[in-house]
């Protein structure tokens, strides 16, 4: 039970909000998802079982968009995005919904074969009665689980199993998820702060470069950043740099 609190938290809410969905969409109840009891005292106790999980549900629906936005590709493509920005030190452009709603869209984009495999795997089987409830976690929390595995350093894995005191697997996919998530984020957050480093090098080197012509003209009133901002903004435009970023933070999860 331990170990699966973690995956029931994450895919639990999503599968909830599926059969719910279904369960309106049909004139009569679905034998999927049995009537709920209209008292405690119900001789029927898988009734009551499942309002428990219906409101355990609903109570962590508050909590499924951060984990869906900190489990997922989001963490370092927004990272990454708000490096570039102040790199090139345009303050508040793009704005911060620009910058979350392309980091939306490039998450869809990178997690849609994982999305693809859960719901081929766990949810449509569980819709169609074809599995139960537990097996449906097990089943779509394998997708997940595989991308998130790909993007953790064993490094970060060992930090938490040394923390926890728990005994290391003798398989990856043996790992719990209690031990994978935090890793896979502090992962995620060094590749985005690499990623970001890289970024800032070339507009660094242009700063260094106006600031120094500028000392060098005895224009010590100019600020350097109103020269320097117009020309990174023509050197990013020049060399296509959204197409370069894009591509480059997209392919780093290959």
């Amino acid at each position: 039970m331990a170990r699966t609190w973690p995956r029931r938290l994450m895919i639990g809410a999503a599968l909830l909000l599926v059969v719910a969905g279904s369960a309106c969409a049909q004139p009569s109840v679905s034998p999927m998802v049995p009537a709920l009891p209209t008292s405690w005292a119900s001789d029927q106790p898988d009734q009551i079982v499942l309002t428990l999980r219906i409101l355990l549900g609903l109570a962590v629906l508050s909590l499924a968009p951060a984990l869906l936005m900190t489990l997922t590709a989001f963490t370092r493509i927004v990272i990454v995005l708000s490096f570039l920005r102040s790199a090139l030190g345009t303050q508040q452009t793009p704005p911060n919904q620009v910058l979350v709603g392309l980091a939306l869209l490039l998450t869809l984009f990178v997690m849609h074969p994982v999305f693809d495999a859960m719901n081929a795997d766990g949810v449509q089987p569980y819709l169609s009665g074809e599995i139960g409830y537990e097996t449906a976690l097990e089943r779509a929390g394998e997708p997940l689980r595989e991308f998130m595995l790909k993007q953790t350093r064993e490094k970060d894995l060992a930090l938490f199993y040394e923390i926890s005191g728990t005994a290391r697997p003798a398989r990856p996919d043996e790992v719990p998820f209690q031990i994978l998530m935090p890793g896979f984020v502090i992962s995620e957050l060094k590749s985005a702060f690499q990623i970001g480093f890289v970024l800032f090098v070339p507009f660094l080197v242009i700063d260094l470069v106006v600031a120094s012509s500028l000392m060098s003209m005895g224009m010590l009133m100019l600020p350097p950043v109103m020269i320097s901002l117009p020309v990174k903004i023509l050197l990013f435009v020049l060399v296509d740099g959204w197409h370069l970023v894009t591509k480059s933070v997209v392919l780093s999860f290959t």
